[in-house]
């Protein structure tokens, strides 16, 4: 009821545009805006892999990441013409990449070079408590060159200062980044087998919004795993350690990537994500058989949602 008040008084701002433009929306709330505004070919990208009645909109095509949601929806008793399956939100740079990508990460395990990490700050900075005692007990793997971090704590000013705090109190040596042209400096070097970071870990802060989340797209590619909880990035097209969720209904997406047999089940504590870093520190194939399956789920377009939602939404028109 909120949200449909709330589009309502946002219509007013697309009233100039064609009614019958392609509108892709990234949220229900603007699937929302844009069908009481009258437009009569929008495209709503379902998040998650836990259906919500909240999260379709009538009147729209709304397409979702997997099987799950479209069985349910249908069952829920979403209409069939305002229903579809398209795949994953991933960014078209990973996408593209994924064969060359997926090969040096097979390469690096072969090799035993160090398991890099990429551990980002979802949401508002909830997982503070989980994650700063996550990097604690890494820091051992870190010292003994075993492990690398690639820590990014976005534009969360006290996640910033809580890392600063544990690595000066587990002595562990890092260098900073605080600027797009940086990240991508770092990126260009990393995708370069040969080359290694400076420092073993490396900590990724901002002053606004927009370079912090780029950031995490901008280093997948040269992250061997990603470490984040069960969010839209469970969705993305690298392996991936899943630690505790913040909301209930991230659960589900930790199920969908591991059954994608790209991502782990969720780590609902410290010791538990520890396991699994063991594992892909210490049974080479678990670590690449992941890079496979996403290199199989690939040929067969799982990763090609945001591409099929733009088709889809001009064949509409």
């Amino acid at each position: 009821r909120v949200a449909n008040l709330t589009a309502a008084h946002l219509q007013p701002l697309l009233t100039t545009y064609p009614k019958d433009v392609c509108l892709i929306t990234t949220h229900q709330l603007c699937a929302l805006v844009a069908a009481a505004a009258g437009f009569t070919n929008v495209c709503n990208l379902v998040v998650d892999n836990f259906p919500q009645w909240f999260l379709t909109v009538p009147r729209t095509l709304n397409l979702v990441q997997g099987p799950v949601n479209y069985q349910v929806f249908m069952q829920m008793g979403v209409k069939q013409e305002e229903l579809g399956w398209a795949g994953h939100w991933c960014p078209a740079e990973l996408v593209s990449n994924i064969p060359e990508d997926c090969s040096r990460r097979i390469e690096r395990r072969n090799k035993s070079k160090p398991l890099r990490l990429l551990i980002p700050v979802g949401g508002a900075g909830a997982q503070r408590t989980f994650i700063i005692n996550f990097v604690a007990d890494l820091a051992p793997l870190v010292q003994e060159g075993k492990v690398q971090l690639f820590l990014n704590a976005g534009d969360h000013s006290h996640m910033k200062t809580a890392f600063l705090e544990t690595l000066d109190k587990c002595g562990l040596e890092f260098d900073t980044v605080d600027s797009t042209e940086g990240v991508m400096s770092f990126q260009k070097s990393l995708l370069d087998a040969k080359n290694e970071p400076a420092k073993n870990v490396t900590l990724f802060s901002f002053e606004e919004y927009f370079p912090a989340v780029a950031t995490t797209d901008i280093l997948a590619r040269v992250a061997d795993v990603l470490s984040c909880k069960p969010s839209e990035l469970a969705f993305y097209c690298l392996p991936k350690l899943h630690i505790r969720r913040v909301g209930d209904h991230e659960a589900d997406s930790a199920k969908r990537a591991s059954e994608c047999g790209d991502g782990t089940l969720e780590a609902r504590e410290v010791p538990d994500a520890m396991e699994y870093v063991d594992l892909f520190l210490n049974q080479k194939d678990f670590l690449i058989n992941m890079n496979e399956a996403i290199v199989r789920n690939n040929e067969i377009g799982i990763y090609d949602g945001c591409k099929k939602a733009v088709e889809l939404c001009v064949a509409r028109k």
